[in-house]
């Protein structure tokens, strides 16, 4: 995939800035990985074109230009493990079916894994995700074929400290501009005192960011009090590992007192509403986060816990959950919302103005939707278009780093027969060792 000069014609264009709250039609001219154009005018665009005769030009009659999406917290390889284990407890899940199918896993069948998570997301408008699993270095050689933009944090419990650095002295030699490193130690329930400091030695040593499950169900809850006797967060915060680097998955279970912590220390949140709910690990007070300053992004958790890693229907969930929640229609609206999934996340992963936008200078990752389509019209109002009623497959075209990845709903060198056709046998393999 190379880059092309690209001229997006007649858009409907929706920034995400400030100083473009509004919709309009427009064209957005793309030169190496930046956005060099973002304009209403006719005779703008005719002169880029005139300054970039080779350009491509794309026809966006009838679709919606703006940012890709960011998921914040993801476990894509467990792809392979999507509707495996369903309708039970969180802890019954992990120690009787989710860890004894991982041990069994070779790491070529988590970049197959990856791979598969990478072309849904891919193909539902997602630009970047951040990821929490083991053998990253393998799902880098994934992010790295498909085109997405990934923070891959390989992760670790009590139990696998030495195979969770030799994988990240794996990855740090693969990481680029688009595909980077992080950190990221399972729980404060799973990881020791000792293990969560030489984990943050490690990400002070690398500069790397961190991300972490925090505050998640009642059980963990309780856990982290009976052995530290502390809240989760505070707990954490007593070891130095919050800061403004560090992702904090989920936070069901904070207070008032944790929230304030989070919003010193700079700690972004990625809220998993899909996941909380079918786990039944309870609501977090995100109406409540938002209020306070925290600007919490979105993110689906894994394949295997949501069961899919389609960002429009976490965003609906968010809104609606929140409003059932608090008894309150007024909270999270969809341009709070689809701040969340763009301009927010883009800030947690450390490319704050730069992606989650549409602004000239900015890194081009671009979607486009097609919304001619019955659920989608007619538009009384953009954003709640596509907040409330837009779903994955109206994605149409994918930008990321400069390069179409998807376009017309094809990606680049991907024949999904045989994909579908690896994981299946991949899964088959994996259950006859568990016997």
């Amino acid at each position: 995939m190379n880059n092309e000069t690209l001229l997006l014609c007649e858009a409907q264009i929706l920034t995400m800035t400030e100083e473009h709250p509004q919709p309009f039609v427009g064209w957005v001219g793309v030169v190496g990985n930046r956005i060099a154009l973002v304009t209403d005018s006719s005779s703008e665009a005719e002169r880029f074109r005139s300054e970039n005769p080779s350009c491509r030009t794309i026809d966006c009659r009838g679709r919606v230009l703006m940012p890709g999406l960011v998921n914040t917290h993801c476990h894509v390889a467990m792809t392979l493990q999507r509707n495996y284990a369903d309708d039970i407890p969180l802890m019954e899940w992990l120690n009787d079916h989710i860890w004894p199918f991982e041990a069994q896993q070779t790491p070529d069948e988590v970049a197959l894994g990856a791979e598969l998570g990478i072309v849904e997301m891919l193909l539902g408008g997602v630009t970047s995700f951040v990821d929490m699993y083991w053998d990253e270095n393998r799902i880098a050689d994934s992010a790295k074929k498909l085109g997405i933009r990934a923070l891959l944090c390989p992760s670790c419990l009590d139990s696998n400290m030495e195979s969770f650095e030799r994988d990240l002295m794996a990855l740090l030699p693969k990481c680029s501009d688009r595909v980077r490193a992080g950190v990221g130690p399972h729980a404060p329930y799973t990881v020791s005192k000792e293990n969560l400091l030489r984990v943050k030695a490690l990400a002070e040593k690398h500069r790397l960011p961190m991300t972490i499950h925090v505050a998640e169900t009642q059980a963990e809850m309780e856990s982290v009090m009976q052995t530290t006797g502390m809240r989760p967060v505070e707990w954490l915060d007593s070891l130095g590992v919050l800061n403004e680097r560090l992702i904090a998955a989920h936070c069901v279970y904070v207070d008032e007192k944790d929230r304030a912590t989070l919003r010193e220390r700079g700690v972004k949140i990625a809220h998993n509403p899909t996941s909380n709910m079918k786990i039944a690990s309870g609501i977090s007070p995100i109406e409540k986060c938002l209020e306070e300053g925290l600007n919490p992004t979105i993110g689906t958790d894994g394949p295997c816990s949501n069961n899919d890693l389609d960002m429009w229907e976490e965003m609906r969930n968010t809104s609606f959950l929140a409003k059932v929640s608090s008894m309150n229609p007024l909270v999270l609206p969809a341009d709070e919302v689809l701040r969340m999934a763009t301009v927010y996340g883009a800030e947690a992963i450390g490319h704050g103005g730069e992606l989650g936008i549409v602004k000239e200078g900015a890194l081009a990752d671009l979607i486009l939707i097609d919304i001619q389509k019955p659920h989608l019209q007619p538009v009384n109002n953009l954003v709640a278009d596509l907040v409330y009623c837009c779903k994955s497959s109206d994605v149409e075209t994918v930008i990321v780093d400069g390069r179409v990845v998807v376009e017309n709903r094809r990606l680049a060198g991907v024949d999904l027969p045989d994909l579908y056709r690896r994981a299946t046998a991949a899964v088959e393999r994996i259950k006859k060792a568990m016997l």
